[in-house]
């Protein structure tokens, strides 16, 4: 029996909705699978306790992280907190303070779930956004002064740096390596950019040489954005700065029909710390209470949370049973559908009972 200690932090919103949806299924593949186990432990932290303690998480909350084997992340974010203070508070020093260097946001157009794109379907919109997940334009440098005042200046510094670039360079190319096409797009703004996006473009033509059989392209953020939408089938992995790529997996995540179906893993390549799973939809204040909220896009990244643990087969079995589910049109309403959240939920937790998964 291998055993797996998972830290679930469902924080805010529909996080603690989608999260209770995610444990459930991952202990019905439990039962299912046989030969593993998830011993989960809970943690309070997020807005709420932010307004109780006046931190996002207590003093200790990374060293408490470190012994677990991954860290299943719901949402944050509230109405009633600067956004500033809930990201920085708890997200971001999660992904910082464990050198969760590569954010991995795969998109697909699912059995039964239609794309806003015209005539597209299953098959013809299947990427991987790698994200750099450390530095660049949310690197958190820069600050203000003058308060107030008509001079005020305010400072964003991005920061790029030659390991940084690198290695997201290095891991980008081996994932694409790894996938059937082969085929790597390098997103960038270096003709605007001159300095830290002309370096980003340098590195990549170094690390390029190092996988002869990557067939890799470059293309302007801006440019990138045409091509997703009119030329979906032209794209399969892609690699983006911190800020680009956050923009275009919103925008891969609603060509794909929607954000609740888009998964996301913030991943330590080299395994010193546990990586982060978490679906990119954020808190979604208005369908909070509401049991609507769609719980795919946390079904896959608890797969993909699997895949990183060494279980490819239950992250299979899962993906399968959702996929299932989906082209049976239990869907929620942000995809067409009237299904709750319960309704996915159930459906999928029978599929992976079934014996057809």
């Amino acid at each position: 029996m291998r055993e797996y200690k998972i830290a679930a932090i469902p924080a805010d919103g529909i996080g603690p909705e989608v999260i209770e949806a995610g444990q459930a299924v991952l202990e019905a593949l439990q039962a299912r699978m046989g030969d593993i186990a998830f011993r989960f432990e809970k943690f309070d932290w997020g807005s709420d306790y932010f307004k109780r303690h006046g931190v996002m998480m207590p003093a200790d909350g990374m060293e408490r992280l470190k012994g677990f084997d991954a860290i299943y992340f719901g949402a944050v974010g509230a109405p009633d907190v600067p956004d500033h203070i809930t990201l920085w508070g708890l997200r971001l020093p999660i992904c910082q303070g464990f050198d969760q260097y590569a954010n991995v946001r795969p998109t697909r157009i699912m059995p039964g779930i239609t794309s806003p794109l015209r005539n597209a379907g299953p098959g013809d919109l299947d990427w991987v956004i790698v994200r750099e997940n450390s530095e660049g334009e949310y690197s958190g440098h820069g600050g203000r002064a003058h308060r107030g005042m008509p001079e005020e200046v305010g400072t964003e510094v991005a920061i790029f740096t030659r390991t940084g670039v690198t290695r997201i360079m290095r891991y980008a190319f081996k994932l694409a390596q790894a996938r059937p096409r082969k085929l790597l797009t390098v997103v960038t703004k270096s003709n605007a950019q001159r300095h830290g996006m002309v370096m980003w473009d340098e590195i990549a033509a170094e690390v390029a040489q190092e996988f002869p059989d990557v067939t890799w392209d470059k293309m302007l953020v801006d440019a990138m954005t045409v091509r997703m939408t009119l030329k979906p089938q032209s794209l399969d992995t892609i690699v983006a700065t911190n800020l680009h790529a956050d923009i275009l997996s919103d925008l891969a995540g609603a060509l794909a029909g929607s954000l609740g179906v888009a998964p996301t893993a913030n991943i330590d390549p080299e395994r010193r710390f546990p990586s982060m799973f978490e679906p990119i939809h954020g808190s979604a204040f208005d369908i909070t209470g509401k049991g609507i909220a769609n719980p795919v896009a946390t079904f896959w990244t608890g797969a993909q949370m699997l895949e990183h643990l060494g279980e490819p087969a239950a992250a299979d079995r899962l993906m399968r049973a959702v996929e299932q589910v989906c082209e049976a049109g239990i869907l929620t309403p942000d995809v067409g559908g009237t299904a709750t959240t319960k309704d996915v939920t159930d459906a999928v937790i029978g599929a992976i009972r079934g014996s057809n998964v």
